[in-house]
């Protein structure tokens, strides 16, 4: 008998059977919308679906996706295209809203003031332009986060999770009623369920999702520990047949678990199809990159017991890897990233550390020209989203023959980080922990070679194999055993993989192709 290898036993556990999908059925596999995009909220305005997610440290903040059949989605731009005056980072949870031709969303983010995390609002008529905010809408004690929107007989209420850091107080689900134009709460706050510390909820609850079916209002919400590599996060229903309660929960929760392929589900909204079918559109962790690609964007189908009056997943209580698609349209591979700036280049969706200075760059005289403008060791970084942690990264740059390093690099945060760089003539291994940098290995490059094309290998994110391309295209490693990349990841984010340029502040660096591969 052959032996499977464990992972893709996993995985085949939680491959729906056969059986339970029509034979000429068009499948989907999870992730709809991959790499790190915790927390989304899915909104269907006509025939197009929007969905918005948590950036955290990341910007420009909030990443926002459409698609027409739920399984293809394409990158729109951000929510905000630079940071809302009030805000620091935590840039959490993200919920959308269409009301009378207008676009709301209902963002979590930290306050510089007091550092405490609150909900802010913004508005636009059209997304591609991104939002215009209005500031500061919901303070409540030490923080209030997680908005969730909903329209209750022709008015509108928010509710959103409190009493998270508060000592010796259980955590609760508050409502209140917003004015008409959906911009200040009018409303006496009211309960709509608190966190059983005696059950599945001990660690909390939180990310609800509220709509309306028949007499019931019904809530899908989540509960525990939502992050890092000791999350336990789960899902759980509630209904009630008014909005201010009371609230049942359901006594079979919780309705959704962790499995081998899909970690820690949660924290999602539901949308119906035109043909009023529902779907969750919730975070993950997989079970092969976990933390080092971050909670992923994951579709699950619900179903109604119409006697019971209560819903279900439609593949159980785990997370499908595989399952019908919605519209039988047929997902498309992901593709990676390969750009000739010498060459009419697509838009590049970049990404960068918000408690860092924001970089600057642009594409000139066919390279992409980066300036060093920070003051930290790492240098200025300029970032993608990875979505599979086992690729290739390669990226060709112009030796400037100067004093600026110029490395590929994954990315943490400002103070860990680990990278490969070359210098006038040498290449230089280098790592930053707990903001110490060390050089683990440098090695002399022939004089004056006027391009360099430095390459990552990584193996699901845990496994770092740095080097360069001699003129034959072969890959020479600087060392010959891997790094570990698990120290990376910060408590509720994924690093990034990219470029920095360090050293002497101002000089730029000229970076002439980028390649992402996956395998």
């Amino acid at each position: 008998m052959r032996h499977i290898p464990f992972l893709l036993f996993a995985l085949l556990l939680t491959l729906p059977s056969l059986a339970q999908l029509p034979k000429s059925a068009a499948t989907y596999q999870n992730p709809v919308i991959a790499g790190d995009f915790a927390d989304p909220s899915i909104i269907r305005v006509g025939n197009v679906y929007y969905a918005a997610g948590t950036s955290s440290e990341w910007g420009p903040p909030y990443p926002i996706y459409s698609s027409t059949d739920l399984v293809n989605w394409q990158y729109v731009g951000p929510v905000f295209k630079d940071l809302p005056e009030w805000t620091m980072g935590s840039f959490w949870a993200p919920e959308l809203f269409y009301h009378k031709g207008l676009y709301y969303v209902y963002y979590t983010a930290r306050r510089k003031s007091d550092k405490h995390s609150y909900i802010g609002v913004a508005t636009t008529r059209d997304l591609r332009q991104g939002f215009t905010d209005h500031g500061l809408l919901i303070e409540w004690t030490s923080e209030a986060i997680d908005a969730y929107v909903l329209e209750d007989k022709g008015k509108l209420f928010i509710t959103w999770k409190a009493y998270g850091l508060d000592k010796g107080k259980d955590i609760e689900l508050l409502g209140a009623e917003l004015s008409a134009d959906g911009l200040k709460v009018t409303g006496k706050a009211f309960t709509l369920i608190k966190a059983d510390r005696n059950t599945w909820e001990a660690g909390g609850a939180e990310g609800q999702a509220i709509f309306k079916r028949g007499r019931y209002y019904y809530m899908v919400y989540s509960g525990n520990a939502c992050c890092g590599s000791r999350c336990n996060y789960q899902v759980g229903f509630a209904r009630a047949e008014k909005l201010e309660g009371p609230w049942e929960k359901y006594a079979q929760n919780p309705v959704m678990i962790g499995s081998d392929s899909w970690k820690c589900p949660g924290h999602g909204t539901v949308v119906t199809t035109p043909d009023n079918r529902y779907f969750y559109l919730h975070h993950a962790y997989s079970g092969v990159d976990f933390t080092n690609i971050g909670r992923q964007g994951l579709l699950s189908e619900m179903v109604w017991d119409e006697k019971a009056q209560w819903p279900s997943f439609r593949y159980g209580t785990t997370a499908p890897a595989q399952a019908e698609s919605p519209l039988g349209v047929v997902q498309k591979k992901d593709e990676g990233i390969s750009v000739d700036f010498a060459k009419k280049t697509p838009e590049v969706r970049w990404v960068w550390d918000v408690n860092s200075p924001k970089p600057t760059y642009s594409v000139k005289d066919g390279q992409l020209q980066l300036i060093n403008n920070a003051t930290q060791s790492i240098g200025t970084f300029l970032g993608l989203v990875l979505h599979k942690g086992t690729f290739t990264f390669s990226v060709d740059f112009t030796n400037t023959q100067s004093d600026l390093l110029q490395s590929i690099c994954v990315y943490g945060d400002a103070n860990n980080a680990t990278g490969l760089g070359v210098r006038k003539n040498s290449l230089e291994l280098w790592q930053v922990k707990e903001g110490v940098k060390n050089v683990l290995k440098t090695q002399s490059l022939p004089e004056n070679v006027s391009n360099v094309t430095l390459q990552l290998n990584s193996r699901t994110g845990k496994l770092l194999d740095f080097g360069w391309l001699d003129k034959g295209g072969k890959f020479n490693p600087i060392i010959e055993t891997s790094i570990e990349g698990s120290q990376l990841p910060r408590w509720d984010r994924a690093p990034r993989l990219g470029i920095t340029v360090s050293g002497p502040q101002g000089k730029t660096g000229h970076i002439r192709s980028v390649q992402l591969e996956y395998k």
